[in-house]
């Protein structure tokens, strides 16, 4: 993936499409992390959830791992416009897959809108990736777009992926060509989903899992 061509753009394109629905489904459960110390957010793109979720836990400290090295301008950016302190954040220039940390240090993982850029064997091994430097409580936020089962839902959200995984692959390289849910991915690596909100007509979803 290669965000950095349009990442200056990205806001106002999030903004078009989705209005504040992106970031009602990043922070649904932002109450979840108050106990939170260790965060890992993953492909946090601009930072929104980044934001919010400083602001409203005083005491986490963040890992942020991001491809884009634009994107991680912008999160500084917004760091000093908001006087959040740097010092709690820090971020990581480099793909995930090559990423290490301790054993056994995140209490709270973050995937928004991240493993829908992912192949199915990406997603797996990304997923064991973070499971293995997690606590044995930790919380995994999550949130992503969907396909309804049947209806006019269905049909609706198969056409707004259909134009998003064309945009993405030639303007961002992505690699995945079609949705892949990670629950079992997740399961599999011993977190349970202990809430989920729907919206956008089921388009789009929130996620809490957690392990223990």
């Amino acid at each position: 993936m290669q965000f950095d061509r349009i990442a200056p753009h990205y806001p106002w394109m999030e903004w078009l499409f989705a209005s504040g629905l992106m970031q009602r489904c990043r922070t649904a459960h932002i109450g979840r992390t108050h106990h939170c110390r260790n965060a890992l957010l993953a492909g946090e793109g601009h930072g929104r959830f980044l934001e919010v979720l400083l602001q409203t836990n005083p005491q986490i400290r963040v890992t942020c791992v991001e491809s884009s090295a634009k994107m991680i301008e912008q999160m500084r950016q917004m760091l000093n416009r908001r006087g959040l302190d740097p010092a709690r954040v820090t971020f990581q220039h480099e793909n995930l897959m090559q990423c290490q940390w301790p054993d056994g240090r995140f209490d709270l993982i973050v995937t928004n809108f991240f493993l829908d850029c992912l192949k199915p064997a990406q997603i797996r091994r990304a997923v064991r990736l973070m499971a293995e430097h997690s606590t044995p409580d930790a919380i995994w936020l999550l949130a992503d777009f969907r396909i309804p089962e049947t209806g006019w839902r269905r049909w609706r959200a198969i056409g707004i992926l259909a134009s998003l995984y064309l945009f993405f692959r030639y303007s961002a390289n992505v690699s995945a060509r079609w949705l892949t849910p990670p629950d079992n991915f997740l399961k599999a690596v011993g977190f349970e989903l202990r809430k989920r909100r729907l919206t956008s007509f089921g388009f789009a979803y929130s996620d809490w899992w957690q392990r223990g």
